[in-house]
């Protein structure tokens, strides 16, 4: 049964076409909310969630052939607001342990390549690091990603120079302030 098919069956109703379509598209759901959250259980538990919502709306979908592009885009938008809200989280939690011991903070300063780009990116806008991730984290094309977040190739393209461009100017300046 073609995506087609299983689209129009699953809007229908039909469980087994909806489960059908959500494995194939698990291992690229998961690897990208694990992108995002960085921890397997929060990876695996905003999968869910993103799979409990495109079941419930599924009856929304209007192009067939676009099944998979709007299935990350729901999960990229809970990823989104999972990892607001963590940070959220992190602040009201860092500020009280400031204030219970304020001799705590200074940590280890070496800072592994991974981790200042990482940091790297999570300075850049939110447009440019949905680019960055789906690129270079998960191997998508220009034109998947254009798909995916709904945009023209040009502005895709635009963001991706965009955040190259910005990416270089940080880590070039992490650079010198490490020397």
């Amino acid at each position: 049964m073609g995506n087609e098919l299983l689209v129009a069956a699953a809007k229908r109703g039909d469980d087994a076409a909806f489960y059908s379509l959500i494995t194939q598209h698990k291992e690229k759901m998961y690897r990208i909310a694990y992108s995002y959250l960085k921890n397997e259980t929060d990876a695996l538990e905003a999968v869910q969630e993103a799979t409990c919502r495109a079941y419930m709306q599924i009856h929304k979908l209007k192009e067939p052939d676009y099944f998979g592009s709007w299935l990350i885009r729901i999960l990229m938008n809970y990823c989104a607001d999972e990892v607001k809200r963590m940070a959220r989280r992190n602040e009201r939690q860092q500020e009280a342990a400031a204030v219970l011991d304020p001799h705590a903070a200074s940590g280890e300063s070496a800072l592994l390549e991974r981790v200042m780009l990482e940091s790297a990116v999570e300075q850049l806008d939110e447009n440019c690091q949905k680019v960055i991730q789906l690129k270079y984290y998960h191997d998508l094309t220009i034109t998947e990603i254009a798909r995916t977040l709904q945009k023209p190739e040009g502005t895709i393209k635009t963001w991706l120079h965009k955040a190259l461009g910005g990416l270089r100017k940080r880590l070039a300046k992490e650079g010198e302030l490490n020397e």
